[in-house]
């Protein structure tokens, strides 16, 4: 049976930094309150730019890295929350932007889990013999659904993209397992209310700023810990491997006591798990792409790693990958 295992990696950060100082002068907060509840120094934030504006970039990137032509990638699959507009997808964007004619393309919304869900979607499609190949972007603005006068949520969030190019590989390598996992019965803990056709947009959503993310922080932490265990645990028992066989844990990055608290629990030592929440903060979909992007960039992945994927977002949904790098 085949697998996936991916070729390419790419990554794209807008040039605006903007740091804990620079939150100081817009709303009550401090460098101190921010860098010890969350681990965030500084965060990217756009400057006239888009969801696929940022993804094709990312993109290009990692069909460089896969040395393969964008009029060969047959399937385009991106995650985002913050698309360009509700249709066309952001993924049809992109398509156009790279030149990838012959590409099925479309989006996936799973929030923070996002990226993974993507590559599930990208593995079960090639392993049915459907394509080739595929594209899997996760990009994200969430600088335009933040809400800069909360002071509990403008701290958290940033722009960016991460691509991957995933092509037919045997199962004794690449992505070995897979854990996706939902519960609607906790969606108004980080939600984004009006909209969609719930809400449509009105005088009164704009008003009541129910066009931004709301979150209830405290709640989603003590969840957030418990469900980033259970479904990296049974994405490795999916693989016959267990906690210790993790050479790097590339955790979703919302927060860094929660990353401390997954990994603890897991019985990783902090080497073994990657952490970029400091510079960007989080990216939603786009955080596990460019974190496993400067993972492999930066050394921390070689061939024959167990490399695990660990997400958690919005819905409440979460996602786990186990990948033997090759």
């Amino acid at each position: 049976m085949l697998s996936v295992k991916i070729v390419g990696l790419g990554k794209y950060l807008p040039k605006k930094i903007l740091t804990n100082h620079d939150l100081e002068r817009m709303v009550d907060t401090s460098d101190e309150w921010i860098t010890t509840r969350t681990g965030i120094k500084r965060r990217r934030i756009v400057e006239g730019e888009s969801a696929s504006d940022l993804g094709t970039k990312a993109a290009r990137r990692a069909i460089k890295a896969a040395a393969v032509k964008p009029e060969d990638i047959e399937l385009i699959i991106v995650a985002t929350i913050t698309p360009d507009t509700q249709f066309p997808s952001t993924a049809c964007y992109i398509q156009k932007n790279i030149g990838a004619k012959k590409a099925a393309v479309f989006d996936v919304s799973a929030a923070c889990s996002g990226f993974v869900y993507a590559l599930a979607v990208a593995k079960g499609m090639i392993s049915a013999g459907l394509y080739k190949n595929a594209l899997v972007v996760g990009s994200e603005i969430l600088s335009s659904i933040t809400d800069w006068n909360d002071r509990s949520t403008c701290v958290l969030f940033g722009d960016g993209a991460g691509a991957a190019v995933v092509v037919p590989t045997t199962e004794s390598k690449g992505i070995l397992g897979i854990h996706l996992g939902g519960d609607g019965n906790l969606a108004d803990l980080l939600i984004l209310p009006a909209g969609g056709s719930r809400l449509p947009v009105s005088k009164s959503t704009v008003e009541n700023r129910q066009h931004y993310i709301k979150m209830r922080g405290n709640e989603v932490f003590k969840i957030a810990v418990k469900i980033m265990v259970d479904t990296v645990v049974k994405a490795l028992a999916n693989s016959k491997l267990r906690p210790q066989d993790i050479d790097l844990l590339v955790p979703h990055q919302a927060n860094l006591r929660i990353i401390n608290a997954v990994a603890k629990r897991l019985g990783l030592e902090e080497n073994r798990v990657f952490v970029n929440i400091n510079k960007y903060g989080n990216m939603s979909s786009a955080s596990t792409a460019v974190a496993l992007c400067e993972a492999y960039e930066s050394g921390r992945i070689k061939k024959g790693d167990i490399v695990a994927l660990d997400t958690f977002g919005g819905g409440l949904v979460w996602a786990s990958c186990i990948i033997r790098w090759d």
